[in-house]
């Protein structure tokens, strides 16, 4: 029998309008083309009342695509989307909470993949980014465990949900050892970190190579994530080859443009118990 493909997914920061953002965009389109996705989660993405991104970046690529509901401020949105290469319908698009419970600016998205492994959920998610908001982060990381629990079918049977996120956070934080099990979350579910599963090195998503984080106080750290619930069927979502994207500038017309200040976290995920990974 051949074996199967796994699935490819790809999380990444866009940094919004920011900079060159329309020279960016180019160079945002060539580094998902070289990394061939099937599904993409994206944060920080824009609209206005003419434009979304997101349908820029689906038309583009010829992909399917999701995003939070567009709240304007000032006449531009901030969001998170999901990119398909297979039709994908939307589940929700729900505001996550800070540290007192109150509705925040940080969202999340789900939708299911109509993927030929089956019905795919994914989401993308922005956590709050402030050095001092761990207690926001850590709420909010909670609502993404319930929604968790809502979003991925039946655990003994249904593949994962795939949840790509900005957590703002590095590994060893409240908030991703609460996503990870090693901290008290939400009774039934955590999540498989792909970069700790099967990633080489550090795996730095904020990185001082980048000249779009110059005055940052960040030091480098990875603090982008793609994660697979658990339980799940084995061996049906377990990531078997992790590895960062947007590390380098791009060629836009003569020009060497950074696409984003985040680099993006890619991962080959199974999706039947015989696959092979794409090279």
């Amino acid at each position: 029998m051949m074996a199967a493909m796994a699935l490819r997914a790809m999380t990444w920061n866009l940094w919004w309008r920011f900079g060159e953002y329309a020279r960016r965009q180019r160079a945002i389109v060539d580094t998902i083309r070289s990394v061939d996705p099937d599904v993409v989660c994206l944060q920080e993405v824009w609209s206005t009342a003419d434009e979304d991104q997101v349908a820029i970046l689906a038309g583009e690529l010829a992909m399917h695509a999701v995003r939070t509901d567009p709240v304007l401020y000032d006449g531009h949105s901030f969001g998170n989307a999901v990119l398909s290469r297979w039709p994908i319908e939307r589940i929700d698009s729900v505001t996550l909470p800070s540290s007192t419970g109150a509705p925040s600016h940080r969202s999340v998205i789900g939708g299911v993949v109509l993927s030929p492994a089956g019905p795919w959920p994914v989401a993308s998610a922005h956590l709050d980014h402030r050095f001092d908001a761990s207690a926001t982060r850590v709420a909010q990381a909670r609502r993404l465990l319930e929604l968790a629990t809502m979003w991925r079918g039946d655990p003994d049977r249904d593949p994962p949900l795939l949840l790509g996120v900005d957590v703002n956070a590095v590994p060893d934080s409240d908030e991703v050892r609460m996503l990870t099990g090693r901290a008290s979350g939400v009774d039934g579910v955590v999540f498989s970190d792909a970069w700790e599963q099967c990633g080489d090195g550090v795996g730095e998503t904020w990185r001082s190579a980048n000249p779009l984080t110059a005055g940052s106080a960040w030091p480098d750290r990875r603090i982008d994530y793609l994660f697979v619930s658990w339980p799940r069927p084995k061996p049906v979502g377990n990531p078997i080859r992790t590895w960062t994207a947007g590390t380098a500038p791009v060629d836009v017309d003569g020009a060497a443009i950074w696409p984003s200040d985040h680099a993006a976290v890619v991962a080959d995920i199974t999706t039947v118990a015989d696959v092979t990974t794409r090279s």
